[in-house]
């Protein structure tokens, strides 16, 4: 299904970067932290076991306070991967001196963007075939991979730390996972194989059985927000961004935005032929099944691959134009989610919200990681070419 189709939810830009926090706070700060690590590491033992379930930590990591404005550091990405093939899937390394995850403001690594720029501002655009579409976009294909209480990103280097995540693309992703990992364990349940990245969602459960609803497609778009393609430039590997709001408690009656919607190829209601009791789910008619879309935004500032609420470091663009603190236009990456269900009485909830049972918190989270040829050329002939593409490139 297009994405030209669905309801978009509100895409207003995120706050600008905070200020530096006081000299006396940190204290404060660091003993916070330890006592996080200290319960989430006997939350994870305590569960190792079972299916591991979420910690009183997540409640304090989900949206980490505001740090200290971005300061100038040498970068420690890695250069951009050339790989073409999915290797075996691997663990990271459990070596002596464990792998520390870098949080708050990252630095890119500014030799291999520029490299990156340097190759793309090079290629040609290719020729392009008989009957192919208009629409400014190249996707991934994926399926689900594998479920953890982890999130590399919000809560780096702690395992179980996070409400219930369902993730699908590479296939080691933990919450020990840094960049270099999706460059070197390269397994993915994506197609192409050329992207290592990492995409996660809250975990969808059936609310009268209580069990796991797992995606049975999910397919990531990369496209052009814009009507030309002015100044459009590839991703930069590594990059790390949210979409949406954990922490959003609110109901998700028809109507209204950021909801879970019906779909199946052909005319049909998004908002389902019935609701839920609660009236936060829709009920599907026909062969249509439960589908969720959302955006991410398409304005890097050209500086960070992160920011401390994994926000700010990127920005909507309005109109043609993007901002300029964030002057840098990258593909938009957009998730369409499809799930094995039509909708029941007694509804759903999310990992994220297991008391309120709308489905207003739901968000995603993209860890980039691709073949930097692949990705360069794809948005070359696809975003910035303004031709469809699929999988493998031009689509007929």
């Amino acid at each position: 299904m297009s994405y030209a189709s669905f309801r978009e939810a509100d895409a207003s830009p995120p706050p600008s970067p905070p200020g530096r926090v006081a000299r006396n706070r940190l204290g404060i700060a660091a003993t916070v932290v330890a006592v996080l690590v200290i319960a989430a590491g006997g939350v994870y033992l305590a569960n190792a076991a079972t299916e591991p379930k979420p910690s009183n930590a997540a409640n304090a990591l989900e949206e980490p306070s505001p740090s200290a404005a971005p300061t100038e550091s040498p970068s420690t990405m890695p250069s951009p991967s050339t790989s073409t093939a999915p290797s075996p899937r691997a663990k990271p390394s459990t070596a002596a001196t464990p792998k520390i995850p870098v949080t708050g403001w990252v630095p890119v690594d500014g030799a291999a963007w520029k490299a990156q720029v340097s190759a793309y501002n090079a290629l040609k655009t290719d020729p392009v075939p008989a009957g192919v579409g208009n629409l400014p976009e190249f996707r991934a294909d994926c399926q689900y991979s594998h479920r953890l209480p982890d999130d590399p990103i919000v809560a780096p280097g702690l395992p179980g730390a996070s409400h219930m995540h369902s993730f699908v693309g590479n296939k080691a992703l933990d919450a020990n996972t840094v960049a270099g990992d999706l460059q070197k364990f390269t397994a993915t349940s994506c197609k192409p194989a050329q992207d290592h990245s990492a995409y996660w969602v809250p975990t969808l459960y059936d609310n009268a059985t209580g069990k796991p609803v797992e995606t049975t497609g999910f397919r990531v778009y990369y496209r052009s927000l814009a009507k030309n393609s002015a100044g459009q430039m590839p991703m930069p590997n590594g990059l790390r961004m949210i979409s949406g709001d954990a922490k959003k408690k609110k109901p998700t009656p028809r109507g209204a935005t950021g909801q879970f919607y019906c779909a199946f190829y052909g005319p049909g209601d998004l908002d389902g032929i019935a609701r839920s009791t609660n009236g936060n789910w829709p009920i599907c008619g026909g062969d249509a099944t439960l589908h969720f879309m959302m955006q991410f935004p398409d304005c890097w500032d050209g500086k960070h691959l992160d920011s401390p609420n994994h926000k700010d470091h990127v920005a909507y663009g309005r109109g043609n134009a993007c901002p300029t603190s964030h002057p840098v236009r990258i593909p938009a990456i957009t998730f369409d989610i499809q799930y094995p269900a039509k909708g029941t009485p007694a509804g759903y909830y999310l990992s994220s919200d297991k008391e309120g049972k709308s489905a207003s918190s739901m968000h995603g989270d993209a860890f980039v990681m691709w073949d930097v040829n692949t990705m360069n050329k794809r948005t070359k002939n696809c975003v910035q070419g303004r031709r469809t593409c699929d999988n493998y490139g031009y689509q007929k």
